[in-house]
Protein backbone atom coordinates (compact mmCIF):
# COMPACT_ATOMS: atom_id res chain seq x y z
CA UNK A 1 0.00 0.00 0.00
CA UNK A 2 2.94 2.30 0.45
CA UNK A 3 5.04 0.69 -2.26
CA UNK A 4 5.16 1.34 -5.98
CA UNK A 5 5.78 -2.32 -6.85
CA UNK A 6 2.80 -4.64 -7.42
CA UNK A 7 1.55 -6.51 -4.36
CA UNK A 8 2.93 -9.89 -3.40
CA UNK A 9 0.89 -12.83 -4.72
CA UNK A 10 -0.95 -15.05 -2.23
CA UNK A 11 0.84 -18.03 -0.74
CA UNK A 12 -0.73 -21.40 -0.02
CA UNK A 13 -1.54 -21.67 3.68
CA UNK A 14 -1.10 -25.01 5.48
CA UNK A 15 -4.20 -26.58 7.04
CA UNK A 16 -4.81 -25.66 10.70
CA UNK A 17 -3.96 -28.08 13.48
CA UNK A 18 -6.81 -29.05 15.80
CA UNK A 19 -6.32 -28.28 19.51
CA UNK A 20 -5.61 -31.21 21.87
CA UNK A 21 -8.63 -33.16 23.06
CA UNK A 22 -7.04 -35.19 25.86
CA UNK A 23 -5.41 -33.90 29.07
CA UNK A 24 -1.66 -33.91 28.73
CA UNK A 25 -1.78 -34.35 24.97
CA UNK A 26 0.94 -32.34 23.25
CA UNK A 27 0.55 -30.68 19.89
CA UNK A 28 3.32 -28.88 18.06
CA UNK A 29 1.90 -25.57 16.90
CA UNK A 30 3.10 -23.49 14.02
CA UNK A 31 2.67 -19.74 13.83
CA UNK A 32 -0.20 -20.25 11.35
CA UNK A 33 -2.03 -22.44 13.89
CA UNK A 34 -1.74 -19.87 16.67
CA UNK A 35 -3.02 -17.14 14.35
CA UNK A 36 -5.92 -19.34 13.24
CA UNK A 37 -6.88 -20.23 16.84
CA UNK A 38 -6.83 -16.58 17.91
CA UNK A 39 -8.81 -15.58 14.81
CA UNK A 40 -11.48 -18.17 15.64
CA UNK A 41 -11.59 -17.14 19.31
CA UNK A 42 -11.85 -13.43 18.46
CA UNK A 43 -14.61 -14.04 15.94
CA UNK A 44 -16.61 -16.43 18.15
CA UNK A 45 -16.57 -14.00 21.07
CA UNK A 46 -18.26 -11.49 18.79
CA UNK A 47 -20.59 -13.90 17.03
CA UNK A 48 -21.76 -15.86 20.10
CA UNK A 49 -21.34 -13.41 22.98
CA UNK A 50 -21.68 -10.00 21.36
CA UNK A 51 -18.10 -8.98 22.18
CA UNK A 52 -14.96 -8.08 20.19
CA UNK A 53 -16.03 -7.01 16.69
CA UNK A 54 -19.67 -6.61 17.75
CA UNK A 55 -18.50 -4.01 20.26
CA UNK A 56 -16.22 -2.01 17.96
CA UNK A 57 -17.23 1.63 17.47
CA UNK A 58 -15.99 4.60 15.49
CA UNK A 59 -16.94 7.92 17.09
CA UNK A 60 -19.79 6.22 18.91
CA UNK A 61 -21.15 4.39 15.84
CA UNK A 62 -20.94 0.62 15.65
CA UNK A 63 -18.63 -0.59 12.86
CA UNK A 64 -18.51 -4.40 13.24
CA UNK A 65 -14.99 -4.37 11.80
CA UNK A 66 -11.64 -5.75 12.83
CA UNK A 67 -9.54 -2.77 13.97
CA UNK A 68 -6.52 -4.20 12.14
CA UNK A 69 -8.46 -4.00 8.88
CA UNK A 70 -9.55 -0.45 9.63
CA UNK A 71 -5.89 0.51 10.01
CA UNK A 72 -5.16 -1.06 6.62
CA UNK A 73 -8.02 0.99 5.16
CA UNK A 74 -6.34 4.12 6.48
CA UNK A 75 -3.10 3.14 4.74
CA UNK A 76 -4.91 2.43 1.47
CA UNK A 77 -6.73 5.77 1.62
CA UNK A 78 -3.50 7.65 2.21
CA UNK A 79 -1.73 5.86 -0.61
CA UNK A 80 -4.45 5.89 -3.28
CA UNK A 81 -6.11 9.26 -2.49
CA UNK A 82 -9.53 8.24 -3.84
CA UNK A 83 -12.04 10.77 -5.14
CA UNK A 84 -14.87 8.22 -5.06
CA UNK A 85 -15.55 5.32 -2.68
CA UNK A 86 -18.34 2.79 -2.97
CA UNK A 87 -19.25 0.77 0.12
CA UNK A 88 -21.91 -1.92 -0.10
CA UNK A 89 -23.38 -2.99 3.24
CA UNK A 90 -23.96 0.15 5.31
CA UNK A 91 -25.19 -1.68 8.44
CA UNK A 92 -24.93 0.94 11.25
CA UNK A 93 -22.90 3.42 9.18
CA UNK A 94 -19.78 3.37 11.35
CA UNK A 95 -17.39 2.32 8.61
CA UNK A 96 -18.82 4.90 6.19
CA UNK A 97 -18.28 7.61 8.81
CA UNK A 98 -14.75 6.31 9.42
CA UNK A 99 -13.96 6.59 5.71
CA UNK A 100 -15.34 10.14 5.55
CA UNK A 101 -13.36 11.35 8.54
CA UNK A 102 -10.14 9.71 7.34
CA UNK A 103 -10.66 11.56 4.06
CA UNK A 104 -11.08 14.80 6.01
CA UNK A 105 -7.59 14.25 7.45
CA UNK A 106 -6.11 13.39 4.06
CA UNK A 107 -7.79 16.26 2.26
CA UNK A 108 -9.22 16.57 -1.22
CA UNK A 109 -12.66 16.04 -2.66
CA UNK A 110 -14.07 12.54 -2.32
CA UNK A 111 -17.64 11.27 -2.21
CA UNK A 112 -18.48 8.16 -0.19
CA UNK A 113 -21.55 6.26 -1.41
CA UNK A 114 -22.85 3.52 0.87
CA UNK A 115 -25.55 1.06 -0.22
CA UNK A 116 -27.83 -1.19 1.81
CA UNK A 117 -31.33 -2.64 1.60
CA UNK A 118 -32.26 -0.71 4.75
CA UNK A 119 -31.12 2.59 6.22
CA UNK A 120 -29.49 2.64 9.66
CA UNK A 121 -31.83 3.55 12.50
CA UNK A 122 -29.65 6.59 13.22
CA UNK A 123 -27.57 7.17 10.11
CA UNK A 124 -24.44 9.22 10.75
CA UNK A 125 -24.29 12.41 8.71
CA UNK A 126 -21.30 13.84 6.87
CA UNK A 127 -20.98 16.18 3.87
CA UNK A 128 -19.08 13.52 1.91
CA UNK A 129 -21.60 10.77 2.59
CA UNK A 130 -24.48 9.62 0.37
CA UNK A 131 -26.87 6.78 1.26
CA UNK A 132 -28.52 4.63 -1.40
CA UNK A 133 -31.26 2.21 -0.35
CA UNK A 134 -31.68 -1.01 -2.31
CA UNK A 135 -29.87 -4.16 -3.31
CA UNK A 136 -26.28 -3.52 -4.36
CA UNK A 137 -26.81 -5.63 -7.49
CA UNK A 138 -30.17 -4.13 -8.48
CA UNK A 139 -29.89 -2.52 -11.93
CA UNK A 140 -31.09 0.89 -10.72
CA UNK A 141 -28.57 0.97 -7.87
CA UNK A 142 -25.71 -0.15 -10.11
CA UNK A 143 -26.65 2.50 -12.66
CA UNK A 144 -26.76 5.25 -10.03
CA UNK A 145 -23.39 4.27 -8.58
CA UNK A 146 -21.83 4.24 -12.05
CA UNK A 147 -23.35 7.66 -12.80
CA UNK A 148 -21.80 9.12 -9.65
CA UNK A 149 -18.41 7.47 -10.28
CA UNK A 150 -18.19 8.59 -13.92
CA UNK A 151 -15.07 10.60 -14.65
CA UNK A 152 -13.45 10.01 -11.26
CA UNK A 153 -9.68 9.59 -11.20
CA UNK A 154 -9.23 7.24 -8.23
CA UNK A 155 -12.04 4.84 -7.28
CA UNK A 156 -12.06 2.42 -4.34
CA UNK A 157 -14.75 -0.27 -3.95
CA UNK A 158 -15.56 -2.06 -0.68
CA UNK A 159 -18.01 -4.99 -0.78
CA UNK A 160 -19.58 -5.92 2.57
CA UNK A 161 -23.26 -6.73 2.09
CA UNK A 162 -24.85 -10.16 1.56
CA UNK A 163 -21.99 -12.64 2.04
CA UNK A 164 -23.43 -15.49 -0.01
CA UNK A 165 -21.14 -16.35 -2.91
CA UNK A 166 -23.57 -15.65 -5.79
CA UNK A 167 -24.35 -12.17 -4.44
CA UNK A 168 -20.70 -11.29 -3.82
CA UNK A 169 -19.72 -12.49 -7.29
CA UNK A 170 -22.56 -10.42 -8.73
CA UNK A 171 -21.20 -7.35 -6.94
CA UNK A 172 -17.68 -8.00 -8.18
CA UNK A 173 -18.89 -8.33 -11.75
CA UNK A 174 -21.02 -5.20 -11.44
CA UNK A 175 -18.41 -2.88 -9.94
CA UNK A 176 -14.91 -4.10 -10.84
CA UNK A 177 -14.76 -1.80 -13.87
CA UNK A 178 -15.19 1.22 -11.60
CA UNK A 179 -11.92 0.49 -9.78
CA UNK A 180 -9.11 2.56 -11.21
CA UNK A 181 -5.69 1.00 -11.85
CA UNK A 182 -3.58 1.09 -8.70
CA UNK A 183 -6.61 1.10 -6.43
CA UNK A 184 -8.51 -1.67 -4.68
CA UNK A 185 -11.66 -3.72 -4.70
CA UNK A 186 -11.93 -5.02 -1.13
CA UNK A 187 -14.13 -8.05 -0.52
CA UNK A 188 -14.94 -8.28 3.17
CA UNK A 189 -15.59 -11.23 5.48
CA UNK A 190 -13.90 -13.82 3.29
CA UNK A 191 -12.99 -15.55 6.55
CA UNK A 192 -16.40 -17.26 6.74
CA UNK A 193 -17.13 -20.79 5.52
CA UNK A 194 -14.12 -22.18 7.36
CA UNK A 195 -11.47 -19.60 6.36
CA UNK A 196 -11.13 -20.10 9.32
CA UNK A 197 -14.48 -19.14 10.95
CA UNK A 198 -18.17 -20.07 10.52
CA UNK A 199 -17.55 -23.42 8.78
CA UNK A 200 -21.29 -23.96 8.28
CA UNK A 201 -21.83 -20.67 6.48
CA UNK A 202 -21.75 -22.16 2.99
CA UNK A 203 -19.96 -20.69 -0.03
CA UNK A 204 -19.26 -17.05 0.63
CA UNK A 205 -16.85 -14.24 -0.26
CA UNK A 206 -13.76 -16.48 -0.46
CA UNK A 207 -15.44 -18.71 -3.01
CA UNK A 208 -16.68 -15.68 -4.94
CA UNK A 209 -13.15 -14.28 -5.03
CA UNK A 210 -11.81 -17.56 -6.40
CA UNK A 211 -14.47 -17.63 -9.11
CA UNK A 212 -13.90 -13.99 -10.05
CA UNK A 213 -10.13 -14.38 -10.27
CA UNK A 214 -10.62 -17.28 -12.67
CA UNK A 215 -12.52 -15.05 -15.08
CA UNK A 216 -10.76 -11.71 -14.56
CA UNK A 217 -7.03 -11.12 -14.84
CA UNK A 218 -7.01 -7.42 -13.94
CA UNK A 219 -6.49 -7.86 -10.19
CA UNK A 220 -3.84 -9.24 -7.84
CA UNK A 221 -4.50 -10.46 -4.30
CA UNK A 222 -2.41 -8.12 -2.13
CA UNK A 223 -1.00 -10.12 0.77
CA UNK A 224 0.79 -6.99 2.02
CA UNK A 225 -2.62 -5.91 3.33
CA UNK A 226 -2.59 -8.94 5.64
CA UNK A 227 0.66 -7.94 7.35
CA UNK A 228 -0.92 -7.75 10.82
CA UNK A 229 -1.14 -11.58 10.83
CA UNK A 230 -4.88 -11.94 10.68
CA UNK A 231 -7.67 -10.20 8.85
CA UNK A 232 -11.41 -10.66 8.39
CA UNK A 233 -10.72 -10.30 4.64
CA UNK A 234 -8.19 -12.99 3.67
CA UNK A 235 -7.43 -12.83 -0.06
CA UNK A 236 -9.95 -10.00 -0.14
CA UNK A 237 -7.67 -7.03 -0.83
CA UNK A 238 -7.71 -7.03 -4.62
CA UNK A 239 -5.32 -4.55 -6.20
CA UNK A 240 -6.04 -3.52 -9.78
CA UNK A 241 -3.09 -3.79 -12.12
CA UNK A 242 -1.76 -0.77 -13.91
CA UNK A 243 -1.64 -0.80 -17.71
CA UNK A 244 2.07 -1.63 -17.90
CA UNK A 245 1.59 -4.61 -15.56
CA UNK A 246 -1.14 -6.27 -17.64
CA UNK A 247 1.18 -7.25 -20.46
Amino acid sequence: MTQSDPPRPPQQQPPPVQPPTQPGQQVQLRMEDVISFFHQLYYRLGHERGGTWQQTFWMGVRTEKLPLDMWIYQEILHHTRPDFILETGTRHGGSALFLCQMLDLIGGACEVVTVDITMPAQPPQHPRLTYLTGSSIAPDIVAEVKRRAAGKQSVLVILDSDHRAPHVLGEMRAYHELVTPGNYMIVEDSNVNGHPVSPRHGPGPMEAIAAFMQENQDFIVDKNAEKFLFTFNPNGYLWKKKAEQKA
